[in-house]
């Protein structure tokens, strides 16, 4: 992986969107559905792409909108539809369209009151509150984000009553009646002005803000947090929630400043990224240096993405925490704290997620669920309150509340943020120390990513290798001891491989939309343990495709 030059320095001029010249394709281009770059495409966060490159624009948003609206209808889904969107340039536009034809379909939809933005966690917390109990007119909802995405991206989710990610029969049946919209020039499309549509009986009003702030005691102890008069520091990242950070602070009395007020939708006031774009990553430590230039000013800070659904954690002694630490950290502190939580909770991760979990989990004698990548895969078990807590290694995550009942059934970046405070609060030692104590116990593993290239064929073998495609019977001189193409959590296939030994293991996974494929790995030895793996997983995986690719 090439680290530019310019990552973790501020945004230059020359790189920032044209905001004017992006809204302007956004109305202007129109995509060609014979290619096959130009049509819907529903990926583990909905459809994304940018305006200019003709991959989100408002025949797009006009086409998926309708078929959310055919297949609610489908589906006897007739409640209340709550409408959401972060703070990209894209987000605004893409918002009206959606709302012009839910408004023409005669949808109720839930507008955000007071605050022209709302978190994607705000959006699921309000779909299950108004299903709780109910069996028939359920409300379901629409999260227009790209995340933490460059700021000419856009983005455009659907969440099904469920109240989190859509599956992918769902998204399935949305992208293909939706690029029969676009085949047909929008024949079929209903649709009001915008006037017509604000206006209209079926559009209404909802306090997301408060409705989410004043229902956030019931998952972090917001009350030790101000007993304990820690200093804390937030930066929105000019994201969906700036609103609701004042409110948090006054609401519980929390000793908590917030950095950066900016919204601003070039995103200028970013650090560049490892590879010279913008991106709002909380997990980065590129795109967080001006955060982690501050740690020293409190006892704790964090950061919340776009659509504040990932979170990041800073600490005086450890900087900005991986991921994956702070994962650990949350598992090991809330299967200990929550003492409404049944005792066969279980912790759920992902496939690419540290094995620090598995060992945090198994001293705790709690059960591990691990599934593919996607947050989707732990919707239902959330919501059932099997999974205590939810985690991806990309800094997503929810976990349930005091009482064991779900909170959200989507990624959630700011309970993360506010748990870091109880933990400090209540430990009197922020995350970084009791991860460190953790690795005393249980070992200090490294981790890391990397890329490598692969055509289009290559990664369609490798999204369906079986464990018989690996002829290995060593890794980095350990002997292999499983081979999975599924998760063991849930049995669905993980898209790729995952090869395990003693003291690490790596996975491999095909890129969704670059010629590449994706190398996690990881060692319990140590970073030359780690380099072994990498360079030995590479070799396995292009010996296999080798072999395979020949074959078909």
């Amino acid at each position: 992986m090439s680290i530019s030059s310019a990552s973790g320095k501020p945004a230059d001029a020359s790189i920032l969107v044209n905001v004017p010249k992006l809204i302007t394709a956004y109305y202007e281009l129109r995509p060609d559905p014979s290619d096959l770059e130009q049509r819907v495409v529903f990926g583990t966060s909905g459809h994304r792409g940018s305006a200019t490159s003709v991959t989100f624009n408002e025949w797009h948003i006009l086409a998926i909108t309708q078929a959310i609206c055919d297949y609610r209808k489908l589906h006897n889904i007739d409640g209340p539809l709550f409408l959401g969107m972060d703070t990209h340039a894209l987000s605004e536009p893409a918002y009206a369209s959606a709302l012009e034809v839910l408004a023409a379909n005669s949808v109720d939809v839930m507008l955000s009151e007071g605050t022209p933005y709302t978190p994607t966690p705000a959006v699921s917390h309000s779909i299950l509150r108004y299903n709780r109990s109910r069996k028939s007119g359920l409300a379901d909802g629409i999260v227009i984000t790209p995340s933490h995405n460059p700021p000419d991206d856009g983005g455009f989710k659907y969440d099904p009553p469920q109240g989190g990610p859509a599956d992918s029969n769902v998204t399935s049946w949305i992208e293909s009646k939706a690029n029969e919209f676009l085949l047909s020039a929008l024949d079929g499309v209903k649709r009001f002005s915008l006037e017509k549509a604000r206006q209209a009986s079926t559009t209404h009003k909802h306090d997301f803000l408060n409705a989410y702030v004043e229902d956030l005691d019931s998952v972090v102890d917001m009350t030790v947090i101000r007993e304990a008069k820690i200093r804390l520091g937030v930066d929105p990242l000019g994201g969906a929630g700036i609103d609701y950070w004042p409110q948090i602070a006054e609401r519980y009395g929390l000793d908590l400043t917030i950095v950066n007020e900016s919204v601003d939708p070039t995103f200028r006031f970013m650090t560049v990224d490892w590879d010279g774009k913008i991106r709002t990553d909380p997990s980065s430590p590129y795109a967080m240096q001006r955060l982690i230039g501050l740690k020293d000013k409190f006892d704790l800070a964090f950061a919340a993405d776009a659509d504040h659904d990932r979170h990041g954690i800073v600490t005086k002694g450890s900087g900005l925490l991986p991921p994956n630490h702070y994962l650990s950290v949350c598992a090991h502190y809330l299967v200990s704290d929550r003492k409404g939580w049944p005792e066969n909770v279980a912790v759920g991760k992902t496939v690419v997620s540290s094995s620090m979990i598995d060992r945090v989990s198994a001293r705790l004698h709690r059960p591990l669920y691990e599934v593919p990548v996607g947050f989707k895969w732990f919707v239902e078990g959330l919501l059932a309150g099997r999974l205590g807590l939810a985690g991806e290694e990309s800094a997503g995550s929810s976990f349930l509340r005091k009482d064991s009942s779900v909170w959200t059934t989507d990624k959630d970046g700011i309970i993360p943020c506010l748990l870091s405070a109880e933990i400090t609060a209540r430990m009197g030692k922020d995350p970084g120390e009791v991860y460190r104590e953790l690795t005393r116990e249980l070992g200090d593993p490294v981790y890391e990513r990397i890329d490598a290239p692969a055509t289009p064929e290559q990664k369609a073998v490798l999204e369906k290798l079986s464990p018989d495609d690996i002829h290995a019977s060593e890794l980095a001189g350990e002997k292999i001891e499983q081979i999975l193409t599924v998760a063991p959590g849930d049995g669905k296939a993980i898209g790729g491989i995952k090869v395990i030994v003693k003291d690490g293991w790596f996975a491999a996974r095909p890129s969704g939309t670059e010629e590449i494929y994706k190398i996690y790995a990881e060692s319990f030895l140590g970073q030359d343990h780690l380099r072994k793996i990498q360079l030995e997983a590479q070799s396995i995986v292009s010996e296999s495709l080798a072999r395979n690719t020949r074959t078909t």
